[in-house]
């Protein structure tokens, strides 16, 4: 039997969404059976925290969690010691979040602090060897992202990534990609507000899935839904300018987006979409009226 793979989870300045996201893994078992875990935070360890920072142990992956900050510290050690010593003994190392990638949401309380990437300006932090790294970034990590990477690591497989370092299988789809709302986005059929089974989410409520990196309607959460799914816009957690004010809200200048699709020029989309609303597609229209009319009888 092979020895199993070290891994080492090390938390930044975190909410500890992403370690909590990955115990939902729907084959954590399975997957976990080729690790041994030198550390992490919610599951038993060979190692306790002030051991590692001591030690320094050897790892095939380490897993970092949460923003850089060179000042903060765990165990009483700077983050910037504990990981100049682990990167060097470590084949691969992840940036599981939005925090680890680019700083995140920890920017707010912190603005001194970044991702171990990338600053929140995409700015190369250069604090760790690039040939080592991959970027999963969200807020939280989806666990089959992760557990994707850890199963190709596992077989010795390439991870082909984008200039950004995150995989390519995972980020160059957009949310957008696969949305059940597709089709109301291409005729201007607009949700009024959250929860509504039908109509776009882009113009009225803010979505960004037309221009976010990810695959959560390709690799639902939980194996059965997406937050457009559920009715409520992607808010681009993936992408370095997250987390931005009034993520529920389209901006716009004259009725028109400040933001538009990825890859579209602003003059294609407003001729496009111009075209779009002089059509009136009464299926969908008519599928947008009867659900509203079926919540209010309910």
């Amino acid at each position: 039997m092979p020895s199993k793979l070290k891994l080492l989870w090390l938390q930044g300045i975190t909410c500890n969404g992403n370690a909590h996201s990955f115990l939902n893994h729907p084959r954590l078992a399975s997957l976990l059976k080729h690790f041994e875990l030198l550390y992490h935070p919610l599951l038993p360890s060979s190692y306790s925290l002030e051991k590692i920072v001591t030690d320094f142990p050897a790892a095939d992956i380490l897993i970092f969690e949460g923003a850089y900050s060179s000042e903060f510290t765990r165990a009483d050690v700077k983050l910037q010691t504990i990981i100049t010593n682990l990167q060097q003994k470590s084949s691969y190392i992840i940036a599981a979040g939005t925090c680890a990638a680019y700083g995140g949401i920890m920017q707010l309380s912190d603005p001194k602090s970044s991702g171990i990437i990338y600053t929140k300006q995409k700015e190369l932090l250069n604090l760790i060897d690039k040939e080592k790294l991959i970027s999963i970034p969200g807020c939280p990590i989806h666990p089959e992202w992760l557990g994707y990477v850890l199963e190709m690591i596992i077989h010795n497989k390439k991870i082909p990534l984008d200039n950004e370092l995150r995989p390519s299988e995972l980020f160059a789809p957009l949310t957008h990609h696969g949305c059940d709302r597709n089709e109301y986005f291409e005729w201007k059929v607009d949700a009024k507000q959250f929860g509504e089974k039908e109509g776009c989410l882009y113009y009225e409520q803010g979505c960004r899935g037309v221009m976010t990196h990810s695959s959560c309607n390709k690799i639902l959460w939980n194996e059965v839904s997406s937050k457009t799914k559920a009715g409520t816009p992607c808010f681009g957690c993936t992408e370095s300018d997250f987390p931005r004010s009034n993520m529920f809200h389209t901006k716009t200048n004259m009725s028109i987006p400040e933001d538009v699709p990825l890859g579209v020029g602003k003059k294609t989309y407003l001729t496009i979409a111009g075209i779009a609303k002089t059509f009136h597609i009464k299926r969908l229209e008519g599928k947008l009226i009867d659900y509203k009319t079926d919540n209010r009888k309910d």
